[in-house]
């Protein structure tokens, strides 16, 4: 029988008690917690097919806004250099998993003197050598390299897909920059006609004032709501003013020429986007795949150091021809090479080793939580799209009604103060009354429409070609 030296066992003990401690466990993500359908949806809800956003926007001017902003948009090029960054630091992860190999070109002269030599003299010498050099490269036996390499790769597509999140919020926001763009403009229509017949009744009121068939009281409540009128539209052109800016800023420069954009009822924006089932949003939002990606990263990082408590093995080598004299390297005989496999076997770090292993782990529960909240978010802005798209449209029904009621009621008021049935105070509060009618008619139109928006982009718009 053959015995194994104690020294030998014990080393073979501690590496096979190392492996079963360092394999790595089969990464899995936590089950989504999400419902099984969307409150109010039906049960068997049609699988969501959001068209792509250019057919989705039937205006073209918004569809040139859009086109700009993924061109031209700051924010959307910097998403897209971190994209870059995180691939180069995948590639050089990478590069690190094959051998590498260097030309290298030594000359050496020294001498050495009496005392320390050996014959008594002094002594000159040199060494030359050209070659290649293996650098140095480690053996994956317990997967450490592998590993890392997945963990960036996992980083480079969690980067991408943020990209994506970043690129379709972009393509919503201006949706509804455009759209409330137009409803502030048909909001300013609405002031200035209103404006023009209030400064109409104002001379009127003035001239009967003059005569004496009004009374002064009549004549202030006249101006009052003229100078009210006149602020209103001043608001609206302001807000106005600062929504182009905003515009712009998300497009990029300077906004195009305009396009005859079409008004809100134009931009077709009014037919429903099938919203499927919670569980489709784990493979359509950007943003959740973003999270498993980086929740795939965190995985891999354990294993990666896990593996660090286990012996290294590198190799380096060296091939080429060497000589003491220069005029000697590429003569017969001066061919060299050295190969040298190097074991490492850690034994006391200061606990840094372990330390970096809870830290993977720490990182690991916060990818956990930053996962599992991504998806019950996503979860929320889908209902929450959902439930505005169906009371917004009840509303914007209901605001119509009023609307009609209260024109009814502005004809009816100033025919009876012709007849000298009423005063003049109740044509102004007719009026008053339909003109901000008309101001939320517009308001709930713009609402609407938005919502429908914010649920493609809550859906995760088009799928990535």
């Amino acid at each position: 029988m053959k015995f194994v030296p104690i020294g030998r066992r014990v080393l073979w003990c501690m590496v096979v008690g190392l492996a079963g401690c360092a394999t790595p466990p089969p990464g899995h993500s936590p089950e989504a917690v999400i419902p099984a359908h969307y409150p109010g949806a039906a049960q068997e809800a049609p699988v969501s097919v959001a068209p792509e956003w250019r057919t989705l926007f039937a205006d073209p001017h918004l569809r040139a806004l859009i086109d700009a902003a993924l061109a031209n948009n700051r924010d959307l090029k910097l998403a897209v250099a971190r994209v870059g960054e995180v691939r180069a630091l995948y590639d050089i992860q990478q590069a690190g998993n094959r051998p590498g190999l260097s030309l290298g070109i030594n000359g050496m002269r020294s001498r050495t003197p009496a005392d320390l030599s050996v014959t008594g003299r002094d002594k000159i010498g040199g060494q030359y050598s050209v070659g290649a050099n293996l650098i140095a490269y480690e053996i994956d036996f317990w997967g450490r390299v592998r590993s890392l390499n997945d963990a960036a790769l996992a980083q480079f597509l969690a980067s991408d897909e943020a990209r994506r999140a970043f690129e379709l919020g972009l393509i919503a926001q201006v949706a509804n920059t455009h759209l409330l763009a137009r409803e502030l403009d048909e909001r300013i229509v609405l002031a200035q006609r209103a404006l023009a017949t209030r400064e109409e009744s104002f001379r009127i009121m003035r001239r009967r004032a003059e005569v004496g068939s009004s009374s002064d009281l009549e004549v202030r409540q006249v101006e009052s709501l003229l100078l009210t009128t006149r602020s209103e539209l001043a608001a609206l052109e302001r807000q106005r003013a600062q929504n182009d800016a905003l515009l712009q800023q998300l497009v990029g420069h300077a906004l195009p020429p305009p396009m005859a954009p079409a008004p809100l009822a134009g931009q077709g924006l009014e037919a429903a986007l099938p919203p499927g089932l919670p569980s489709e949003l784990l493979t359509r939002r950007p943003d959740i795949r973003a999270a498993e990606r980086r929740l795939a990263a965190s995985q891999a990082n354990i294993h990666a150091a896990r593996a660090a408590f286990l012996p290294n093995i590198t190799l380096t080598g060296f091939g080429g021809t060497a000589s003491a004299e220069l005029d000697g390297l590429f003569r017969g005989g001066s061919s060299s090479w050295s190969f040298t496999p190097v074991l490492r076997m850690p034994l006391f770090d200061g606990g840094r080793t372990r330390a970096n292993l809870e830290l993977a782990e720490a990182r690991k529960q916060v990818a956990v939580a930053d996962y599992e909240t991504t998806i019950q978010t996503a979860f929320r802005e889908v209902a929450d799209a959902l439930a505005a798209r169906e009371w917004l449209a009840v509303q914007v029904r209901e605001q119509q009604a009023l609307v009609a009621t209260e024109s009814d009621r502005a004809r009816l008021a100033s025919l009876r103060f012709e007849r000298g049935v009423s005063s003049y105070l109740d044509v102004l509060d007719a009026q008053r009354a339909l003109f901000s009618a008309e101001q939320a008619l517009v308001q709930l139109r713009r609402a609407h429409m938005s919502s429908t928006v914010n649920l493609y982009k809550a859906l995760g718009g088009s799928q990535p070609g």
